[in-house]
């Protein structure tokens, strides 16, 4: 499967070459086994020499406090930045203590399969770096996030993976304050605002194609059944399904995307609530789903209201889990490289531990592709 990096058009970021850029933004391979040597961590004698400032004004700055003049703050973060500070916690492990380098995942779905390979491919690289992996849920619930940031960056991670809750009344402030503190993260998903490096699925390309079969097979009413509010994936999948209608003969509608959440019960759920009493004549004829996990309760909605797939209706899926082989019948889906998001994701991670964030931070696109089996056919004349 093609795991290129392809960088959205109309970003501001660089090109990535996949998980084999050579050379890196640090002027080697990111998958070279031979390193350069740890830089040494900066401390806070360092930064008050760099600012022309005593400690306690630095230590000042750092705890936000009211009494440092806004010239002297500025001149301190200025030193922050350029010597990649970090500061740290005030307990501290013995120095016969054994390494602890250590990385969190937070991601938001404790309930979803897609995150288990993500989490594998991320695991594959940053134990060949000696780094031990953390892992939390966030749940779609922003301050259970928040609270997950503050306590790793309390206890002095080394880096955080994290895909974001960007629902309408997200505070990102954490995430601000990850960067103000100089602590490494890669976010897994965009946040508008937020200058951070990047490993991400072409969304809209995955679910443009997943409508362009559809058509292809000669489907014209087709609704999407949309994902949830605090992922900007749902709302990239929404444009997908809009650009294939827009690139076709076929007129799209508001009314073709329905709200249906991101799991196996809201699949159901909804496709109950949408199919149920609907006559033949306002059918569609083919559904595509932020993810497999609602196509497949979709599936389950479909069959106990006596409508067959895909003789009655096509469904596509989305992500390739690798529960579809054991679903009957076998799932059409958009293909995500799993596996390669989250050991690149990790390379980057560990690349900016080792030698602080690069001047423009890297944003990265992998490519999906589709996977044709038995849920989709011509509509039935």
């Amino acid at each position: 499967m093609n795991a290129d990096g392809v960088v959205q058009p109309g970003r501001a970021s660089a090109p990535s070459r996949g998980l084999h850029p050579s050379p890196g933004p640090y002027g080697h391979s990111l998958s070279s086994g031979k390193m350069r040597e740890r830089v040494q961590r900066a401390t806070i004698q360092d930064v008050a020499v760099r600012a022309g400032v005593s400690i306690s004004t630095v230590s000042a700055v750092l705890n936000d406090r009211t009494t440092v003049k806004e010239s002297t703050r500025d001149q301190v973060l200025e030193a922050i930045r350029e010597l990649n500070y970090r500061p740290r916690p005030a307990l501290r492990r013995p120095a016969s203590a054994p390494s602890t380098r250590s990385v969190a995942f937070i991601f938001r779905d404790a309930g979803n399969p897609y995150y288990d390979e993500v989490m594998a491919g991320a695991q594959d690289v940053l134990e060949q770096h000696g780094y031990h992996m953390l892992v939390g849920a966030s749940d779609g619930i922003g301050d259970r996030e928040r609270k997950l940031v503050d306590l790793l960056r309390a206890k002095d991670f080394d880096g955080v993976l994290l895909t974001p809750v960007l629902d309408r009344t997200a505070d990102l402030a954490h995430l601000f304050e990850l960067k103000r503190r100089n602590v490494s993260f890669v976010l897994l998903e965009e946040v508008y605002g937020i200058q951070a490096s990047l490993v991400d699925v072409d969304s809209v390309m995955g679910s443009k194609k997943a409508v362009q079969h559809l058509i292809g097979l000669g489907h014209s009413h087709i609704v999407h059944f949309a994902g949830p509010e605090y992922s900007h994936h749902s709302s990239e999948r929404t444009a997908g399904v809009r650009a294939a209608y827009s690139e076709s003969s076929l007129v799209f509608s508001s009314e073709y995307v329905i709200p249906a959440g991101d799991s196996l019960q809201e699949g159901y759920e909804s496709g109950l609530a949408y199919f149920r009493g609907r006559p033949p004549s306002k059918r569609p004829t083919a559904i595509t789903c932020y993810n497999d996990l609602v196509a497949i309760g979709v599936c389950r909605a479909l069959a106990e209201l006596g409508l067959r797939v895909p003789d009655d209706v096509s469904i596509v899926g989305y992500d390739d889990l690798p529960l579809l082989d054991f679903i009957s019948p076998h799932l059409t889906t958009v293909q995500v490289p799993k596996r390669d998001v989250g050991r690149l994701a990790a390379e980057m991670l560990h690349q900016e531990i080792e030698h602080g964030p690069p001047a423009t931070p890297r944003k990265v696109y992998l490519q999906p592709s589709l996977v044709v089996r038995e849920s989709t056919a011509p509509p039935r004349k």
